[in-house]
């Protein structure tokens, strides 16, 4: 019965060791142009002189894309 005991909490150790992170990614723009990647979108930055621009990127490539429209498009330096 240990061993079973045993097998079954590996099991369970081995699925959620398993499982994916989920991150969410923001772009935050600064008061002063610049815009920077965040990396937890329910998470505010702190202090003031700040708002978010995209949010809710699934992974970093996502959010590196947005940055860089938003570069292209003037919006950030």
């Amino acid at each position: 019965m240990k061993r079973l005991a045993f097998a079954v909490a590996v099991l369970a150790l081995g699925f959620a060791a398993s499982t994916s992170a989920r991150a969410d990614y923001a772009v935050v723009r600064l008061d002063d142009g610049w815009c920077k990647i965040w990396w937890d979108s329910a998470d505010n930055p702190w202090g003031v002189g700040w708002s978010k621009i995209a949010f809710g990127l699934p992974d970093w490539s996502a959010a590196s894309a947005a940055l860089y429209t938003a570069r292209s498009q003037g919006f950030c330096r």
